[in-house]
């Protein structure tokens, strides 16, 4: 098993709240909890079956709920040190933020509790772990799903429609496109 991208769920709690702070947006513990969900998800998508964070998330009646996350949180932002998080896991948080944090958290109770993942947990019974290869295997294969059957009630937006790109921007402000320098092969 290859190492998570962060040390605990509580780099990506943190990144979450402190981003809704900055824009100045309450973000409320159900929200908290989808949008963890959901990067999960992605992440495990868009690489390639390795985890953002050492998460379990359980099907609650309103939605995936991370009990560690929700026991540490029930009295308030507990004092946790935490390192800051690399490129590549904070350029998708960024994303799941842009993508889904304007959506309410009952917008997104909704959207989550019709895709497969959650709801095959919970028919099983409340607090039923949601795994993360039915998180991978369902968010990453909704264009399939997209090609064969046409839009499907439960479908959930594609990774590559989720994951922005990366905007560059010169000294002015102006965004650029970036190509990537490789030398050229020696003769």
């Amino acid at each position: 098993m290859r190492p998570t991208a962060v040390e605990s769920c509580f780099e990506v709690a943190f990144w979450f709240l402190d981003r809704a702070q900055d824009d100045g947006e309450y973000l409320q513990p159900q929200k908290l909890h989808r949008l963890m969900y959901l990067a999960q998800a992605y992440f495990g998508v868009l690489q390639g079956g390795a985890k953002l964070m050492p998460a379990t998330f359980v099907a609650g009646d309103e939605g995936p709920i991370e009990p560690t996350v929700f026991r540490a949180f029930e009295r308030g932002r507990p004092s946790v040190t935490f390192k800051p998080i690399e490129e590549v896991p904070r350029h998708l948080l960024d994303s799941i933020w842009r993508q889904f944090g304007a959506h309410s958290a009952e917008h997104l109770n909704k959207l989550i509790k019709r895709h497969p993942p959650y709801a095959d947990a919970l028919s099983l019974a409340p607090a039923t772990e949601i795994t993360f290869d039915s998180m991978v295997d369902f968010y990453g294969t909704q264009e399939l799903a997209r090609k064969t059957s046409g839009a499907a009630v439960n479908d959930a937006p594609t990774a590559d429609k989720v994951l922005r790109p990366k905007v560059m921007r010169n000294a002015t402000g102006k965004p650029v496109t970036a190509v990537r320098w490789t030398p050229k092969r020696a003769k």
